[in-house]
């Protein structure tokens, strides 16, 4: 993988993704980490000054106004190699909400960003992601030529769903796996692998301190099954391990 970005690179599993794949042996050449603001992210910003393939992008992946300005900057720094990885990581989640507490702003925002803006931003990645196809289409089939993988969650599983509750968190994920599956058809001509994933119950801001799994736990697991996806994974939903989850 020349190329790789990631949303939602100020901290938890984004973050960690950007630091295991910079202390690669072989790090990709463009690590393009993604972030709404940058000046805060101080352990990001001390990761790009020890590796000089980590670019800060400025990205708040709601703001759809400024992907043009994204997809130059990427374009600029990657020029004619495109982008073979797009990671779709940015995400936000409520509280554990019941049907008689949920409110219309937390499904909206739930949809927003989770569902709507990784959409809107492999359209807009979508050129980069066909150049790096094409120049790679000697490699197999897969994150090497050009992926597109989508964050999901278990709690996205609508076969899975035996608690209830958690509406806007459950419906936006059950969403975003329904685009993932279209995507997949529609880009596979082009050589465009697309692939939803689960990265387990983690210990971050969003998984909370009772997850039974740490960042770097998650984040290795993800990139050696990212490095394994072949055609037979597109449009499928897996979790970090490789299995297969049911939709």
């Amino acid at each position: 993988m020349k190329s790789v970005l990631i949303t939602g690179c100020n901290r938890g599993i984004g973050l960690g993704l950007v630091k295991y794949l910079a202390e690669q042996p072989i790090s990709p050449k463009y690590l393009f980490a993604a972030c709404r603001n940058p000046e805060k992210a101080q352990v990001l910003q001390e990761i790009a000054e020890r590796n000089k393939n980590v670019h800060i992008l400025k990205l708040d992946v709601t703001d759809f106004e400024r992907y043009d300005e994204a997809v130059k900057y990427v374009e600029s720094v990657a020029q004619e190699e495109g982008l073979n990885l797009l990671m779709n990581n940015a995400g936000i989640s409520s509280k554990f909400t019941r049907i008689n507490l949920v409110k219309v702003e937390q499904m909206t925002g739930g949809f927003l960003t989770n569902a709507t803006a990784p959409l809107m931003l492999t359209k807009a990645f979508l050129p980069l992601l066909k150049k790096a196809a094409q120049n790679n289409s000697s490699n197999p089939f897969g994150a090497s030529r050009a992926a597109v993988v989508n964050f999901s969650s278990v709690l996205g599983s609508i076969a899975e769903n035996s608690q209830g509750g958690f509406y806007p968190y459950r419906a936006s994920k059950a969403a975003l796996n329904a685009i993932t599956r279209s995507m997949s058809v529609d880009l596979k001509s082009d050589g465009i692998l697309v692939v939803s994933i689960h990265p387990g119950w983690v210990k971050t801001d969003m998984g909370g301190s009772n997850a039974p799994m740490n960042v770097e736990e998650s984040v290795s697991s993800i990139m050696k099954t990212v490095a394994s996806l072949n055609e037979k994974h597109t449009g499928t939903f897996i979790q970090y391990d490789g299995k297969e989850l049911p939709w």
